[in-house]
């Protein structure tokens, strides 16, 4: 593998640990952005899924974007989104200036999800592809951990301890001091933190070369021809390369204009909504987003509620490795049945906990719910979260799969900002029992789709694919 193969997909993955952070940091300011602009339950839900809602257009308009300027030039576009977002989000002076900028930085959450992985796909030797896209999927679940560790790292800069009683005037202005630290700097740290990371991003993007598959597709053959020669072909051939990008080109141009919307697609189509919606219907991104909440809610102390979301990312970490590695041995079908019942498992256990100890939460019970919400990550790492964009990618043919896997893509986004947007409602209406129960029905359903209607695409040729799945035209074999 050529060194500068492996320099320009490190740097693209960083679009994934960015995607990751910027999904992730919220989660760690909902306390301080309710107080600080007054929000009501509802009002947060929609401005923690303002991102969310940026992340559809982001995805709706990324395959545009990708087409028109390149996919090294989009990606720099995304990553001055999540520059601009992040500062914007840290000065923030009012609601609708926050839900404005953190929307801005879910158009580039939503753009990098298409983007980032065409992009090193189409860098990538055919031997390296699956490794190299992995890396990127596996920097998002990065994203998320850093993001959780930068918010508690910043939690602890604003800690004072004293030792004396707090009616004495020095633990008051000791506690004032660090009232205010919480609710004017220490959540604009929070999201300010991103932009470190999104400048060395754009810095080192400005070095990597432009997708060879664009460049022919625009008529730039002899610049296509210098990339080949830095990032290597599967043949040593360049020529050949380039005319097999030539076919595929045609090939697609031909396929361009077969509706998705039609009945030869139904199935596929039917799975990839099922998948994508049971995906969010398991609560991860609720969990992901208002996990500090969730465990001030069991009981949780300020420093372990932002120190528990910590260890929930290094399970994602473990458990993502792990599933990407079962894939292609145990396949997506098996790997879903682990996941399912892991969720029920984990689901029911919280809620059982919340149940159990209602508002009288101790130490003992912390941990309980810190287990269950591990495992419950661990599954979804294993499972859904290892499954989904492979699983989509495999049931479409040829001639639609970008835009089935755009209809999969906006799904998942689409219930993932519903979801977010009621969490906080739900949670203080109902109790964080009901709603881990709710979560655990629907993944009993999921496990009951997986039984019934889930095919396994494991090792399958895409051409099996489309005739079990009656997606093949007839007459072609």
């Amino acid at each position: 593998m050529k060194a500068r193969l492996i320099s320009t997909c490190i740097t693209a993955a960083l679009g994934g640990l960015l995607f990751g952070f910027d999904t992730a940091v919220i989660s760690g300011t909902t306390e301080a952005l309710q107080s600080v602009f007054s929000l009501s339950d509802g009002r947060l839900g929609f401005a923690v899924s303002s991102a969310l809602i940026g992340t559809i257009f982001g995805a709706a308009f990324a395959g545009f974007a990708a087409d028109g300027l390149g996919r090294r030039n989009s990606l720099l576009l995304i990553g001055l989104l999540y520059a601009v977002s992040a500062t914007g989000s840290a000065l923030a002076w009012s609601e609708v200036s926050f839900v404005l900028f953190r929307w801005i930085g879910g158009v580039g959450v939503g753009g990098a999800s298409v983007i980032s992985a065409m992009y090193i796909a189409e860098i990538s030797p055919a031997r390296y592809r699956g490794l190299l896209v992995g890396a990127f999927q596996l920097n998002i679940v990065i994203g998320i951990l850093v993001a959780y560790l930068s918010n508690y790292v910043i939690s602890q800069f604003g800690q004072w301890h004293v030792e004396t009683d707090v009616g004495t005037g020095l633990a008051a202005s000791l506690q004032e001091a660090h009232l205010r630290w919480t609710h004017e700097v220490e959540w604009r740290l929070m999201f300010g933190a991103e932009v470190f990371p999104a400048v060395v991003f754009l810095m080192l993007l400005s070095f990597s070369p432009r997708s060879p598959r664009w460049l022919v597709a625009k008529g730039l053959e002899s610049e296509a021809r210098q990339v080949l020669r830095l990032v290597g072909t599967d043949g040593g051939d360049i020529d050949a390369e380039i005319e097999a990008i030539r076919d595929s080109l045609r090939a697609a141009a031909d396929q361009r204009y077969q509706p998705l919307f039609c009945g030869r697609y139904r199935k596929p189509i039917l799975l990839a909504l099922a998948l994508a919606t049971f995906n969010q219907l398991s609560g991860i991104n609720a969990v992901l987003y208002y996990a500090p909440t969730i465990f001030r809610n069991a009981g949780a102390s300020e420093d372990a509620a932002l120190l528990f979301p910590v260890w929930l990312g290094v399970a994602n970490l473990v458990f993502t490795i792990v599933g990407l590695a079962m894939i292609d041995k145990f396949g997506r079908r098996y790997l879903l049945l682990i996941g399912s019942v892991g969720y029920i498992a984990s689901l029911g256990t919280a809620a059982a906990a919340f149940f159990r100890y209602g508002p009288d939460f101790g130490p003992t019970s912390n941990i309980i719910v810190l287990a269950a919400l591990a495992l419950f990550i661990a599954s979804h790492a294993v499972g859904q979260g290892a499954v989904i964009w492979v699983y989509i990618g495999e049931i479409f043919p040829n001639a639609v799969r970008a835009r089935g896997q755009a209809l999969g893509g906006l799904t998942h986004w689409a219930w993932a900002a519903a979801l977010s947007f009621a969490f906080p409602s739900l949670l203080s209406g109902l109790g964080g029992a009901w709603v881990f129960t709710m979560f655990t029905g629907f993944m009993v359903l999921q496990l009951f789709w997986v039984i019934i209607s889930m095919r396994e695409t494991k090792g399958v040729p895409l051409e099996e694919i489309e005739q079990a799945l009656g997606t093949r035209e007839a007459g072609v074999r």
